[in-house]
């Protein structure tokens, strides 16, 4: 299912920025990116451009118009995902309780990398370059985990001396462990490990009240 938020960040413009694209263009062009990613992580990536429109429910004509080349569609798709982990960040940020908000986020990361990795090493292998056309959604994520744990640590959810960039390259690390065959730990039992380190310690009993 295509997250509107994504779907309005992705598809209002054009794909050389030159005018917003109409409601209806920006409907084709959603389709044609939700049915892209579906085809390429059942068929793989060298499926041709007119499976995707007949998928789409579009002409191939408008997968063309929207994506002159596959690998501007590769780019696409990959920078959809990033919106879309983003936006659900952000959803959290109002949740009651601000920790589990942020280790539930972290999960629901982790899941989705090691979910669609085999389709994004895939794409990242077909030479899509994304330092560049990238660097606003990966900083607009970046900026949406910061904010969870900033919440999470002012509610005293989260242990105060951490910083965002460590939480990013623990959560990093243990997508990139998943990848590992020889691993015999799963992702969840790995960021399970990580989570507790990053809560804050809980309060002990008073001095007096301890024993010898």
């Amino acid at each position: 299912m295509v997250s509107k938020s994504a779907a309005d960040v992705s598809g209002a413009i054009c794909p050389d920025g030159s005018r917003p694209l109409r409601a209806d263009a920006q409907r084709n062009r959603a389709k044609v990116l939700e049915a892209a990613e579906s085809v390429f992580a059942a068929e793989g990536i060298s499926v041709p451009v007119d499976l995707i429109a007949e998928k789409a429910g579009v002409g191939v004509g408008t997968v063309y118009r929207h994506f002159p080349t596959k690998e501007k569609l590769f780019e696409a798709i990959l920078i959809r995902r990033i919106d879309e982990i983003a936006g659900d960040a952000r959803a959290r940020l109002g949740a009651e309780d601000p920790g589990a908000a942020l280790f539930d986020f972290l999960a629901h990361l982790v899941q989705e990398s090691t979910l669609k990795r085999d389709l994004i090493q895939a794409l990242l292998s077909a030479g899509v370059e994304l330092e560049v056309a990238a660097a606003p959604s990966k900083r607009n994520l970046e900026a949406a985990v910061c904010e969870l744990l900033s919440v999470a640590q002012r509610a005293g959810d989260v242990r105060g001396d951490v910083t965002c960039e460590v939480v990013l390259s623990l959560v990093g690390a243990t997508c990139i462990a998943a990848d590992q065959p020889h691993m015999a730990a799963l992702p969840a039992d790995l960021l399970g490990i990580i989570c507790d380190g990053l809560r804050a310690p809980k309060a002990g009993p008073a001095a007096d009240e301890r024993g010898p």
